[in-house]
């Protein structure tokens, strides 16, 4: 069976995308190039290509509109959701949901990257 290893992230501003994603915990090498890669604790690898080299590679590729993707970002506790949220407000970046006690049993919020992709951070409460 087919394992997830990665996911591909195309980005309008790579490197507005490296310092989002920095803030969030992902390490994200100083690079220049078209395409750079961070792995996270568990293995998965989160891949950031520009607009370039995704139309390099496909020419009939074209920006999607509305919602494209979604990331979940687990935080160590409830509060780390809303020093989060916090810390990537305060560097310039778009707050879409304020953090909030969801009725699921989870701290919620949700930010956006550069390129609007929804980003959302959660805990469990309690």
């Amino acid at each position: 069976m087919p394992a997830l290893d990665a996911i591909g992230i195309v980005s309008s501003d790579l490197a507005g995308s490296i310092a989002f994603y920095r803030l969030l915990g992902l390490d994200f090498p100083d690079s220049t190039e078209d395409h750079v890669e961070a792995t996270t604790p568990s293995g998965l690898r989160v891949m950031l290509d520009n607009v370039e080299l995704m139309k390099q590679l496909n020419p009939d590729w074209v920006q999607p509109t509305g919602h494209a993707m979604g990331l979940a970002f687990m935080c160590s506790s409830p509060a780390d959701v809303d020093e989060t949220y916090d810390r990537v407000v305060a560097a310039g970046h778009h707050g879409k949901t304020a953090p909030w006690d969801a009725f699921w049993g989870q701290r919620y919020a949700t930010v956006l990257d550069p390129d609007g992709n929804q980003v959302d951070l959660f805990a469990p409460l309690g």
